[in-house]
């Protein structure tokens, strides 16, 4: 046995007895097995913590073909094997002498091989692949969320919770009160948060956390909206992130900030290069650029994803590059050193994180691995260009409908290849119905236009 697998048993072995004595002093009785299907929606089984022991073996079995984009009924039977460092107490839970925990698992196939549509473990796979190279991946996610009042049975309404505007407080910002709900039970399941605030809708709220690797971020991300949601409707609201709920105001992003590092160091950052920014960066960009439009469906994968795609709501649409222009697809933070990024500023908080991260990384990768050169930056607002002007200037839009780009995403490379046949195939079958579903339903809208007319 290597050296580095003795130590990772050991580890291992460490953070188990450290989990034991948690559920000892919190009186831990109840264990949720937390995983996600294909669009990223949170699962979870409930199992007695008398079980803990088959829990960390991964023995504890489920029927895939009950679960979105898994597998067929003829080879149903999944297991769960749970990441340890995963593993926290829910804050909402604990009583006198009683509380509930969870982990967050990887799905596995019978004979303990990682199940290939578990988009965790694709996740998983595009790390391997930047690691070949040297790199580790960080990432900073930031969902923003919208806030609306829930009737009398917990159904969402289309009342927003408040009138707030960006960065206003109380008393027009009502979120507040619930925001701080928010942030100490993150706190409590062990988050580093580095903000909270209003945002610039009516109703609109972002909390952000720290950043961590890659995998840890789509953890993050997703433990995130469980405990926005549910810390929301224990004050009668309902959370979501429903990229556009709303006509006329601005929509949600999921803004992908990501770095780089080898042996310790950001591989983005250069002192001497032009805008402190490393030739492994202009290449990253220039991958992301490169891919962006067959990776759309992917960060954008809903029909209302594309309402939110318009000009004049701050989501960008333009496929462009900038160090400071926020009208630009693609953003590069101020802050350099161990800071320096690469923000990806389309992608939205419907999205599932682990194949949003996935492809995002593998884009830039790609990048990276073919030397691409990146165009050069556009620093004036776009948003207020002429089409001509754009034109003039290269600059190309994003899809704009889930129907292109579901085209874009099988047409191109980057899905099928990060994604894996599995996962590819069940997502654009998935994504396809779902455009036919929209295309032939009728809408309030043709109802208002059309019917008293016609």
């Amino acid at each position: 046995m290597s050296q580095t697998v003795v130590s990772e048993v050991k580890q291992e072995k460490n953070i188990l007895a450290e989990i034991k004595e948690i559920i000892q002093e919190k009186s831990v009785e109840l264990l949720h097995l937390q995983f996600v299907d294909i669009e990223g929606i949170l699962k979870h089984v409930t199992v007695t913590v008398e079980q803990l022991e088959d829990v960390v073996e991964g023995k504890m079995m489920f029927d895939g073909s009950s679960i979105k984009g898994f597998s067929p009924i003829n080879k149903s039977d999944l297991y769960l094997l749970p990441d340890l460092n995963s593993f926290t107490v829910l804050p909402w839970t604990v009583e006198e002498g009683y509380s509930e925990a969870r982990f967050l698992c990887s799905v596995t196939n019978p004979d303990g091989t990682l199940y290939e549509g578990d988009t965790r473990n694709v996740l998983k796979k595009t790390m391997e692949r930047a690691a070949e190279e040297g790199y580790t991946i960080s990432v900073g996610p930031e969902l923003e969320f919208f806030l609306f009042k829930a009737d009398e049975n917990g159904n969402p309404t289309t009342e927003l919770q408040d009138n707030g505007g960006y960065f206003e407080p109380s008393p027009k910002d009502l979120g507040e009160r619930v925001r701080l709900e928010i942030y100490r039970a993150l706190k409590a399941m062990g988050f580093t948060i580095e903000a909270s605030h209003h945002e610039v809708a009516e109703g609109q709220h972002e909390i952000n956390f720290k950043y961590a690797d890659a995998l840890t971020a789509a953890d993050n991300s997703t433990t995130y909206k469980w405990v926005v949601k549910t810390i929301a409707s224990k004050y009668g609201l309902h959370a979501t992130f429903m990229p556009k709920p709303v006509f006329g105001i601005n929509g949600s992003g999921m803004h992908i900030n990501m770095s780089f590092f080898k042996e310790g160091e950001n591989a983005f950052f250069d002192e001497k290069g032009p805008l402190q920014l490393s030739e492994a960066a202009y290449q990253f960009i220039a991958g992301l650029m490169k891919h962006i439009k067959s990776f759309t469906a992917i960060t954008n994968p809903l029909v209302n994803s594309y309402k939110r795609l318009v000009p004049g709501y701050e989501a960008p649409c333009y496929i462009a590059w900038s160090a400071s222009n926020r009208s630009a697809l693609i953003r590069i933070p101020a802050k350099r050193g161990l800071a320096t990024r690469v923000e990806l500023r389309c992608p939205d908080p419907s999205a599932n994180p682990y194949l949003a991260i996935a492809v995002t990384a593998a884009a830039g990768l790609d990048g990276i691995e073919q030397g691409l050169l990146v165009t050069e930056a556009i620093n004036e607002d776009i948003f207020h260009m002429s089409e001509a002007d754009r034109e003039a200037l290269g600059i190309e839009n994003l899809p704009g409908s889930l129907e292109k780009a579901v085209e874009a995403l099988e047409n191109g490379a980057i899905g099928r290849d990060t994604l894996g046949e599995h996962v590819f195939n069940e997502y654009v079958a998935m994504k396809k119905a779902e455009w036919d579903n929209y295309r032939t339903a009728v809408h309030t809208w043709e109802l208002v236009n059309y019917q008293s007319k016609f």
